[in-house]
């Protein structure tokens, strides 16, 4: 089965603990699926969310500056001139992923100059390594992405199961919420969901809910002891992935059913 989602939300939401322990549920859940998880927000830590150890190397995608010359035809950091625009990728998801407890992870890192929407070697290895996820892959692709959706384009975003925007119960997050699903339906994605996270009581959900009354809800992630200790002493949550909240793991069959 192939399942693309892609997880957004306001910085400090929680978005990057939502999608590592999405990840690995499903990894859990279902051994014969293969997952791919993609760190495509520029302040990458997915890794540690993932268990994987800090001392293991990871070297981002568009840092892969021999790799790149050698796919597009031009120096990275060089704009302008002429280079290929659709460079082989294919290999780069296998030779360049680190893998934990059934979860791939592939870090993309960013364009250093230029601007996001810069024309240059490295971005048009990011663009076609994203279409390639989305498009080509047979593997459950689950994608850190930032604030924003920037590394989609209209090409590939139609092909995204699901656009998950992490909320919690402060207000700027909920109006977030409205950007991101804007942004996503702007470029053509047609399902736009929410994830309630950190919510501590009934008064949480019920903010969450009645403010946001025409988005489609999965569920929430309730504030647990567990996730504030394990960010305290940097260790991925919830080691036995199995004792994940029972609420949790309700929404990653929903995910799994889209």
């Amino acid at each position: 089965m192939s399942l693309k989602l892609a997880i957004g939300g306001k910085g400090g939401v929680g978005k990057t603990t939502i999608t590592s322990l999405v990840a690995r549920c499903i990894a859990d859940m279902d051994k014969a699926k293969k997952v791919i998880a993609i760190d495509a927000d520029p302040v990458a830590n997915l890794a540690a969310g993932l268990g994987i150890d800090e001392t293991q190397p990871i070297t981002p995608v568009s840092e892969l500056s021999d790799l790149i010359a050698e796919r597009t035809g031009a120096k990275p950091g060089t704009m302008g001139g002429f280079f290929t625009l659709n460079p082989k990728v294919d290999d780069i998801p296998d030779r360049f992923s680190i893998e934990k407890d059934g979860v791939k992870l592939l870090v993309m890192g960013t364009v250093q100059s230029g601007g996001s929407g810069c024309i240059c070697p490295e971005s048009t290895i990011l663009k076609a390594l994203m279409n390639h996820l989305v498009l080509a892959r047979n593997e459950v692709v689950v994608m850190d992405m930032e604030a924003g959706i920037e590394h989609l384009g209209r090409g590939t975003s139609g092909s995204v199961d699901a656009l998950v925007a992490v909320v919690n119960p402060g207000k700027r997050s909920r109006m977030a919420a409205e950007k991101i699903r804007k942004m996503g339906r702007d470029i053509g994605i047609k399902r736009v969901v929410v994830i309630g996270n950190r919510v501590r009581s009934r008064e949480d959900r019920d903010l969450i809910q009645n403010s946001l009354p025409d988005f489609e809800i999965l569920g929430f992630m309730p504030e647990t002891d567990e996730i504030a200790r394990a960010d305290r002493e940097g260790v991925r949550p919830f080691e036995d992935i199995a004792t994940v909240p029972g609420e949790f793991r309700q929404i990653v069959e929903k995910l799994l059913e889209m």
